[in-house]
């Protein structure tokens, strides 16, 4: 899996920005700490960012002009920490719009020195019908049978049409815990948040301990 397959499987910025707070509100649920998955308002715009505290992480920036992700894999023979001047592999962010070029100077995507730092990177126009990426990228040999791809875009599979059972199965993975695939779904439809979902999810919590939380990810709630 690399970053041309994802860019031929991810939906449009409409439905991948309702996909992105669904895993933040599924999450916000489940474990109100540090998330990993989470959506936040970024200066003038929004984002999804997903870290898991080992030095993996991405984010998604929707814009006025359209959406833009940069994802970052610290194990990745991509990354720019193998070259001493520390620069994106060849070919990684050619072809990028200029409306969206600004993200590359983001201090969040930077090193202490101001240099991008991605290991994937996509974009999409609002008006575009696909998504794009670095045009000609000569990626590296794989490492094994068990190389889940050579630029970290894996981490991005979640977002794709199966995102209801792939979030069932990191639930069980990451929290040892069996979740609801109807309760998933619910949430990924975008299915007004009641008590009944919330304490599926999680049988401490209830949409008035979270509607705030909720709220600011811009999810509906069932009203009181």
């Amino acid at each position: 899996m690399d970053v041309y397959d994802i860019a031929a499987g991810l939906p449009g910025i409409d439905v991948l920005r309702q996909r992105c707070k669904a895993l933040a509100v599924l999450e916000c649920v489940i474990d109100g700490g540090a998330p990993y998955y989470g959506y936040t308002q970024w200066g003038d715009d929004e984002a999804a960012l997903m870290s898991n505290d080992g030095g993996d992480e991405w984010a998604v920036v929707f814009t006025g002009d359209g959406a833009f992700i940069r994802v970052f894999d610290h194990e990745s023979a991509m990354s720019p920490y193998r070259d001493p001047d520390r620069g994106v592999w060849p070919g990684l962010t050619d072809g990028i719009p200029a409306v969206l070029s600004p993200q590359l100077k983001e201090p969040a995507f930077s090193d202490e020195s101001g240099r991008f730092l991605a290991t994937a990177v996509l974009w999409r126009l609002a008006g575009d019908d696909r998504w794009g990426a670095g045009a000609g990228i000569t990626f590296p040999p794989s490492r094994g049978p068990y190389d889940p791809g050579p630029d970290g875009s894996a981490m991005l599979e979640i977002l794709l049409d199966d995102i209801v059972d792939r979030f069932v199965e990191f639930a069980g993975d990451y929290y040892e815990m069996e979740v609801d695939r109807v309760v998933v779904e619910h949430v990924v439809a975008h299915r007004p948040l009641s008590d009944a979902v919330v304490r599926a999810l999680n049988p401490h919590a209830t949409v008035a301990d979270l509607r705030r939380d909720v709220a600011a990810i811009g999810y509906p709630v069932t009203v009181m």
